[in-house]
């Protein structure tokens, strides 16, 4: 019977998510082109939902974590989206201008422009780990670029997603935004959307992008991977650790930009060790507190029990930064671990990690770390630590990966006049700013034909002065 009525509540949110796309492209097909004050109205109200539910959204994501520190979630997630928010709002009126172009020679006296157009619906696929800020944030550039769209958030994240459903419904109609509670993510994708944006892990990304191509539907991933992290010969160990290990434990590791493996001068790990094993006690002291966040669920609880066992198990050091704390099986609270001398047969150097376990692996030569990181799959973040310009522009130049922050980690994707996004395994396309607003755009370009007849002098049928006119003109060019 619960079986039943189960199967049968999917069956009525997926023909409400039917219901609510047509009505969602009848809309915009009576106004593709929402007006510069209709767009800041929405992203206005958007900002009301977050700033007048703040402290219900922080209540929430704890709830669907199990424990989740409301400071965390206002200050990464709550702040971050409405900071984008009011960012958007002040660049958005030179955005949405028509772009003159340089038109070609023989057309001079035409005249080129290029409008930024909705594009129309857009989905958008939002992960558990930062629920609120993975939603609202795509959905600020979709908004600011005319769109409309529909939402389905995590099922490991229903608390939020009913709380948000509530509150949009407020102050947006459902044929402009609309959260979809219990939707199945395989129905949702096959939606002939006209752009979907996806945040989650590679192998789910390949089964949104299969089903979005049946409907040759554009897509944006956002996939995460093993963001490497490099402290460099010059660069202050004390300082280096209190970065890191923020950056690493905040939220308990599950940060799909977060620090996933750190490359240290040899000579200096020890240093490291001691740093950030003192760190980390004096920030967290007791894992059970409220400050460290829970694991999401279960199956992730045990993946990185797991984890530690096999490197273990395979040889690595482990060294537990909070000695007195234990594993909580309850709480699914896992104390965090550097884990020395990994090798490359372990678990925790094939995966991302996506926990408070962190690798240390040492190195003579800046050339061994670059050539590691570049036989791996291009990662979503990569970190550098120095303060030598030239080691700085080497590292940079010589890998690639989606974003890059210096002297600190994770921090580049605050910054919301620079595009986000990944390449390779770690994702395709950008959001955030300018590069968002494009992103959920159709940059349509536009040649006006000039007034001066030239162009009929070309017509057919073609003769010896056509000949002429083209050896003229190709030699002009030069």
């Amino acid at each position: 019977m619960a079986q039943t009525a189960q199967l049968k509540q999917i069956d009525v949110a997926e023909n409400e998510a039917q219901r609510i796309f047509q009505m969602q492209r009848a809309a915009y097909l009576k106004q593709p082109y929402p007006s510069f004050d209709e767009r800041i109205d929405r992203l206005n109200e958007l900002e009301r939902v977050l700033v007048d539910n703040v402290d219900a959204i922080a209540a929430a994501v704890n709830a669907d974590f199990g424990n989740r520190c409301e400071e965390e979630t206002k200050i990464l997630e709550v702040f971050g989206c409405v900071d984008g928010l009011r960012d958007t709002r002040r660049r958005l009126k030179k955005w949405m201008k028509p772009q003159k172009r340089h038109v070609s020679m023989n057309f001079a006296t035409g005249a080129n422009r290029v409008i930024p157009q909705p594009k129309g619906i857009v989905g958008i696929v939002s992960p558990w780990n930062y629920p609120l800020f993975l939603t609202v944030s795509p959905l600020t550039s979709i908004l600011a670029a005319g769109n409309r769209a529909m939402i389905k958030m995590a099922s490991s994240s229903q608390n939020l997603c009913v709380l948000l459903a509530e509150k949009f419904a407020e102050v947006f109609d459902q044929d402009t935004v609309a959260i979809l509670p219990g939707v199945r993510g395989s129905e949702f994708s096959t939606l002939p959307f006209d752009h979907m944006i996806f945040t989650g892990s590679a192998d789910a990304g390949r089964t949104v992008m299969k089903s979005a191509a049946d409907n040759l539907t554009p897509v944006t991933l956002e996939l995460g991977g093993k963001s490497p992290t490099i402290i460099c010969e010059d660069f202050d160990i004390e300082t280096a650790a209190s970065r890191i290990m923020y950056g690493k434990l905040v939220n308990a590791g599950q940060t799909c930009l977060a620090p996933d493996y750190l490359f240290v001068p040899e000579s200096k790990r020890d240093a490291f060790v001691d740093a950030a094993r003192r760190l980390v006690q004096e920030r967290y002291p007791d894992t059970n507190d409220r400050s460290y966040t829970s694991v999401i669920d279960e199956k992730s609880y045990r993946r990185l029990r797991a984890t530690l066992e096999d490197a273990e198990a395979k040889g690595a050091t482990l060294v537990p930064l909070v000695p007195s704390s234990s594993f909580n099986d309850v709480q699914r609270k896992i104390p965090p671990h550097l884990v020395l001398d990994p090798t490359e047969e372990m678990t925790i150097l094939q995966e991302e990690i996506f926990g408070p376990l962190f690798p240390v692996k040492t190195y003579r030569s800046l050339d061994e770390v670059i050539e590691y990181v570049n036989v791996r799959d291009r990662p979503l973040g990569l970190y550098i630590f120095t303060n030598d310009k030239q080691t700085e522009e080497s590292i940079l130049y010589r890998t690639i990966s989606g974003g890059v922050t210096v002297n600190n980690t994770i921090l580049h994707v605050a910054q919301h006049d620079m595009p986000f996004g990944g390449i390779g395994a770690s994702g395709m396309g950008h959001y955030h700013g300018h590069e968002g607003f494009l992103e959920f755009s159709k940059l349509r370009p536009v040649f006006t034909s000039p007034k001066l007849k030239l162009i009929e002098m070309f017509y057919p049928p073609y003769r010896k002065r056509h000949q002429r006119m083209v050896d003229f003109m190709l030699r002009f060019g030069r």
